[in-house]
């Protein structure tokens, strides 16, 4: 019998959680809505970013205005910069758009149909629109940015405003709007910053709800323990404790926020690793000091920091930590840092990393695993994976990619039966192609006992005794046979009805399935009755 996953409870939830940190709010009156965007994230940092293929995180929630229940979440593919409200018609039309970084300033006029949650993108090519604003129940007023910067160095701060009329706006298909009605001459054009305002407005409005807001994002790495707490990492928290009541027991805030967590060889302490992303200050890049720390689980306190020269990822396995260098900056070869409670050491050198080819996370490892470039001038390819033994040694196992025509990217992995489960996805020229990604369960002598393959990447991954459950950056969730691969069932993630994605995960020694999501909530769900 087919068992889909029940959200049991959801740590960290709150009023407008689903669109991330908010950017702009506009409410109605007439229809009591409240529309928000916001961004959620990518889906990399220094030690991973094969899942950010194919990912946006700009988000358009409508909201009800007086229960601040979400009515309808929008993806969209750029930021989203102006809101209205039809006069009379149930649409929202919404501007989005972005200078691309080096010519072009793209985006799109979307058209929410507010009844049926359908989205029309009506420009005929992609132009960013810096402010929509009705004139009337058949006109309406857009602020367009140049096409293009070329030769023209005061187009950051112009706009094209038309009107463009319809008697029915409802009825506006896509990329109905004519080119030739977005022609107009230049003009100073303002960019409002409406952050601090839509932060302001929307703390207003949860007040007046009778609850509370504070933006929440990105849940990095859950684990649960023996006796039912909840750990995470997230943004702007290098680690907190939600206890089995649902109350938040500590939290250990920081800057950036956590990335990863490993449990210590006492089983009482996690270690735990925060991002620090390079910033631009004082006229060059600079990158602040890595902090790992060691937390205790029962209070928070962090028990020891580590001053490692340099950035790493943790990888966990055989009782021991190891801390893998992910400074891309470094051309010669890197050695590992491998260390326990009491000890550290020097460990084998590992080659240069980057994101895209060398994350390899495996869960419930029994010894340390990490991907090697064979070749020392060019690390990314033909890779291995390495396993690393307590005493340091590192042996290769056999090539990641099985396919000797394709190049494989690294991915979420567990140790299960003397075999590795992974997941990944295939490079191609032209981006992540249908079918380009995939998990496959192979034997540590290199053996393919099955693949499954699908078209998004895997954010996350996990096994239990006879169970591969996968998170994919679509929103989807996927369980596997883990003797023969075969799809269990798969389902959209959703809260309440409202779609959202899987970032982390982890089955807990009780069976439940601990989630964590793009936009800060933690879901413990029922996999098996």
């Amino acid at each position: 019998m087919t068992v889909l996953p029940l959200i049991r409870r959801v740590l960290g939830d709150g009023p407008f959680t689903e669109t991330g940190l908010p950017s702009l709010a506009v409410a109605d009156d007439r229809s009591r809505r409240v529309a928000v965007a916001g961004d959620v994230g990518w889906l990399q940092w220094s030690g991973a970013g094969t899942a950010d293929s194919r990912w946006t995180g700009h988000r358009v929630g409508v909201y009800d205005q007086d229960t601040l229940r979400c009515e309808h979440l929008v993806r969209s593919r750029y930021p989203v910069l102006s809101f209205a409200f039809h006069p009379a018609l149930p649409l929202l039309a919404v501007g989005t758009g972005s200078y691309d970084g080096g010519y072009s300033f793209e985006g799109e006029l979307l058209l929410l149909h507010l009844d049926s949650g359908a989205v029309v993108s009506a420009l005929p090519h992609g132009r960013e629109v810096l402010d929509v604003a009705w004139r009337g129940e058949r006109e309406l007023r857009l602020v367009l940015a140049p096409c293009d910067d070329w030769e023209n160095p005061e187009a950051h701060e112009q706009g094209h405003t038309v009107v463009v009329s319809r008697d029915d706006w409802g009825a506006v298909g896509p990329r109905a709007v004519e080119p030739e009605e977005l022609a107009a001459p230049p003009r100073p054009a303002a960019r409002p910053d409406h952050r601090a305002r839509t932060r302001r407005f929307l703390a207003d409005l949860a007040a007046a709800a009778g609850r509370q807001w504070s933006p929440r994002r990105r849940v990095w790495a859950v684990e649960s323990g023996e006796d039912g707490r909840v750990l995470a990492a997230l943004d702007g928290v290098l680690a907190e404790s939600w206890l089995p009541s649902g109350e938040r027991d500590w939290v250990v805030e920081d800057e950036q926020g956590g990335r990863q967590l490993v449990p210590a060889s006492d089983g009482t302490s996690v270690w735990t690793n925060a991002e620090r992303r390079l910033r631009w200050r004082d006229g060059q890049w600079q990158r602040d000091a890595p902090r790992i720390a060691r937390v205790a689980v029962g209070t928070g306190e962090v028990l020891e920091t580590l001053d490692p020269v340099r950035s790493g990822a943790l990888v966990s396995g055989g009782g021991r930590v190891v801390l893998r260098p992910t400074d891309r900056a470094r051309r010669h070869p890197e050695r590992l840092t491998m260390f326990d409670l009491d000890a550290r050491e020097e460990g084998p050198e590992a080659g240069s990393f980057d994101l895209l080819n060398h994350a390899f996370p495996v869960r419930r490892a029994g010894r340390a695993y990490i991907l090697v470039g064979a070749r020392p001038e060019a690390p990314h390819k033909d890779k291995w994976i390495v396993a690393v033994g307590a005493d340091g040694t590192a042996r290769r196992l056999f090539p990641h990619s099985w396919a000797p025509q394709e190049h494989h990217f690294g991915g979420p992995a567990a140790e299960f039966g003397r075999c590795l489960v992974y997941a990944g996805t295939v490079h191609d020229g032209a981006g992540l192609q249908p079918g380009g990604a995939y998990v496959v369960r192979r034997s540590l002598d290199g053996a393919v006992r099955w693949q499954h393959r699908t078209d998004h990447p895997a954010t996350a991954l996990d096994v239990d005794e006879d169970t591969v459950y996968v998170a994919y950056n679509s929103g989807a969730l996927t369980a596997l046979d883990a003797e023969d691969g075969t799809v269990r069932w798969h389902t959209e993630l959703e809260v309440d009805g409202t779609p959202t994605t899987a970032l982390s995960l982890a089955v807990t020694p009780h069976g439940h399935l601990l989630i964590g999501t793009v936009d800060g909530r933690i879901l413990e769900c029922s996999v098996r009755r």
